[in-house]
């Protein structure tokens, strides 16, 4: 129920609603508007991060999400664009696999607490554990196109976090197009302690603590990121295959010492072409599949609101992996191409500058809101959220400048009988700015980690396997005196560091 009412001023439109038990809100706003919430009575929460209240939460750029009870509340909405109540959620759903996941981190913590220390279990965590190890969740969400799985994956991130067990389960996004905590074209993995924010699509699973104001602490993560470099896996699906068993083999070595992220398990998004069934994709996406199960030790795949696929994945893993199709959420928004273009331009931008926020008409600025109520973005009270990027003028020679194959790869069966590739999908190519034709204006380039300073012996094919630290944008070239010049969200410098081109731009 609905009551709405206009503020002093006049030129602010506010309601409020009124949600039964296990009901939810939904919004979706346009482009150029924001939208406050404020729960006043009650509990409600936002893809399983609970909302405080009193607290005035601020979403925006395009963002859609839904406020849900669990219990009933009432809640007051300022300024919204496309706005109602649905009564049928699959929450129910979605709450009875985090219950099932929780005894099983719960299960293989004493396991491993046990087989650390032996000598300090009780008879009753003996007997517990007769039955031989329990594994924690280590879970696939697989889906097609605009089903959910960002949103599902979310919710059951940050219902381990608030299980008050101290879980830190790891988010995995291996969805290129998505950008997650980092940028599009990235893999990424990251361990999760407190519950996830919404505010804007540009942050779908966090800030990493390279672009984030260093006083949002909630943003501030440390994923572990690869660059593949492209939207679309079909691109190179054997470099995907590569980086994706590289983050696997990255957690477990992280597990090795951390008794209690390993049994907290892990959550994987996919992208939608994993479950694209054609001719031309089927192999590929088989082959990605498999090397998520293998590489993060799968033992749960979820597929959602998919019956082909659910019986695809029974007959292919069904014998070692528990399957389960789970309910396509009623509220999911169908989004064309250019939202996630412009999605992406929001990534890149918040990257560089931070954000930039307009409450909804009536409502004070950030920098003129009460410091007792204030504004909550992004799962923090701020007044603050811009930042100062660093343009610089570094030589041709600085940066060792890399793209992984060629640019445009045609497929093995497109190549005439009896001949060979020449330039393998994974070899990379050493880039000379000062050639026509690099790609280099207005390009996104990633900024790898150091070699591992052990290793002596040096090959090209070392930088597949090498983290990203960062990224930085091509503005201007300046062939004949040999210069770049770069944009990048922080001072530091570049000489001898590695980058890798691929295929997003960029510019103000």
């Amino acid at each position: 129920m609905a009551y709405e009412r206009a503020s002093d001023s006049g030129q602010r439109r506010s309601q409020e609603w009124t949600l039964a038990a296990e009901t939810e809100y939904r919004f979706e706003l346009d482009a150029g508007t924001s939208l406050a919430i404020k729960l006043l009575r009650g509990r409600a929460e936002i893809f399983g991060s609970e909302l405080v209240e009193g607290k005035i939460y601020l979403f925006y750029e395009e963002c859609k999400a839904a406020v849900f009870t669990w219990q009933g509340c009432t809640i007051e909405i300022s300024q919204p664009s496309t706005e109602y109540i649905s009564e049928e959620t699959p929450m129910s759903a979605y709450a009875n696999l985090h219950v099932a996941f929780e005894g099983m981190r719960v299960r293989a913590l004493l396991d491993a607490q046990v087989t650390a220390h032996p000598e300090k279990a009780t008879r009753e965590d003996l007997e517990e554990n007769r039955d031989g190890p329990h594994d924690a969740p280590r879970v696939l969400i697989l889906g097609p196109e605009n089903s959910g799985k960002t949103t599902i994956t979310k919710i059951l991130v940050n219902y381990a976090t608030r299980a008050g067990q101290d879980w830190c389960p790891m988010l995995v996004n291996v969805d290129p197009g998505e950008g997650a905590s980092m940028l599009p074209g990235t893999l990424l993995a990251a361990p999760i302690s407190t519950p996830l924010q919404t505010s804007t699509p540009a942050h779908t699973l966090g800030s990493a603590a390279t672009s984030a104001p260093s006083h949002i602490s909630s943003n501030a993560l440390l994923p572990l990121g690869y660059w593949y470099g492209h939207a679309e896996t079909k691109r190179n699906p054997l470099l995907m295959d590569r980086l994706i068993r590289n983050l696997g083999g990255n957690i477990w070595d992280r597990w090795d010492t951390d008794l209690r992220g390993r049994a907290s398990g892990l959550i994987v998004d996919t992208p939608s072409s994993f479950s694209t069934s054609s001719a031309a994709n089927n192999e590929h996406r088989h082959n990605l599949i498999k090397a998520c199960v293998d590489a993060f030790r799968i033992n749960v795949i979820l597929v959602v609101g998919h019956e082909k696929l659910n019986v695809e994945m029974q007959r292919m893993y069904g014998s070692r992996v528990t399957v389960v199709k789970i309910p396509k959420s009623g509220g999911v928004v169908e989004l064309d191409s250019l939202y996630r273009a412009r999605v992406h331009k929001y990534q890149m931008h918040s990257y560089m500058y931070g954000e930039r926020v307009n409450p909804p008409l009536g409502l004070p600025s950030l920098a003129d809101a009460s410091p007792l109520t204030g504004y909550i973005i992004g799962g923090e009270q701020s007044t603050d959220l811009t930042l100062a990027p660093l343009s610089s003028v570094i030589n041709f020679d600085d940066l060792s400048i890399w793209r992984i194959g060629e640019e445009t790869m045609a497929p093995t069966s497109a190549l005439p009988i009896g001949a060979a590739r020449v330039v393998s999908e994974m070899q990379p190519l050493h880039i000379d700015p000062s050639l026509p034709g690099s790609g280099l204006y207005n390009a996104v380039l990633a900024i790898l980690a150091p070699p591992h300073p052990d290793e002596v012996e040096r090959y090209d094919e070392e930088i597949l396997d090498l983290t990203v630290t960062g990224f930085v944008v091509v503005t201007a070239l300046d062939i004949p005196n040999k210069r770049l010049t770069i944009l990048s969200p922080n001072q530091g410098s570049l000489s001898g560091r590695t980058a890798i081109l691929g295929s997003f731009e960029w510019q103000e």
